[in-house]
């Protein structure tokens, strides 16, 4: 018989985010994480004190999953990278984006994000304002794609997209500008939802591009 690992912090997390996967956050308990671990949900208070101690953790592990960049990394690189990064944490564990902002202690690994992401932008041109905003905002670019492609009624990718649309569509003749716009998207038969993730991501870079350079005239030469 294999000996059974011994009990950890992060075996529970681990665990609970399997509870969480399967179940949504709501389900996660001492009770049912422990079930997932085969052991009694007592033994789980030695390592996390409550259930309250344990969703603060969870939220942390989301962090920790997330890319980090480093500090000398250049600011638009850092920020394509981690917003990637995010999207495929968020989308591979649609109930992180109710848990992540909303606990109300931050962990060490959401402090350590939010420090080393201000720090790159700072140290590449950004003003404390400006690195603020773009935070902001790329942020909540991040979790609402995710949360539109967690969401959506189809399955994104080989067509679905198109067949979607023909299932859906609305009376050209009321709707022309929808009609007209399906009809060009769709005409070549390249499109597909994933693809809009880079596309939006790029228009709000090239925006931060151009308040970056204003405020250092010097980077216009790079």
């Amino acid at each position: 018989m294999t000996p059974r690992a011994p009990l950890s912090r992060e075996r529970i997390i681990a665990a609970a985010s399997t509870v969480a996967d399967d179940a949504g956050v709501g389900a996660v308990s001492m009770r049912s994480v422990a079930k997932v671990l085969g052991v009694e949900a007592m033994s789980l208070y030695h390592h996390v004190p409550s259930k309250e101690a344990l969703l603060d953790d969870l939220a942390d592990w989301v962090f920790e999953s997330i890319e980090l960049p480093e500090v000398g990394d250049t600011w638009r690189e850092a920020l394509t990278a981690r917003a990637r990064s995010a999207r495929s944490v968020l989308t591979a564990h649609p109930w992180a984006l109710g848990i992540m902002e909303s606990r109300p202690i931050p962990g060490p690994a959401l402090l350590q994000h939010h420090d080393r992401l201000l720090g790159v932008l700072m140290a590449d041109g950004f003003n404390a304002a400006l690195a603020t905003h773009a935070f902001s905002a790329i942020d909540a670019y991040v979790y609402g794609f995710a949360l539109t492609e967690t969401s959506l009624p189809f399955e994104p990718g080989d067509g679905a997209e198109e067949a979607f649309a023909v299932k859906v569509a609305a009376p050209a003749e009321l709707y022309p500008h929808i009609a007209r716009s399906q009809a060009e998207l769709f005409g070549d038969g390249g499109y597909a939802f994933a693809d809009e993730f880079d596309y939006g991501l790029e228009l709000l870079l090239e925006s931060l591009e151009r308040r970056v350079a204003d405020a250092n005239p010097a980077l216009r030469e790079r």
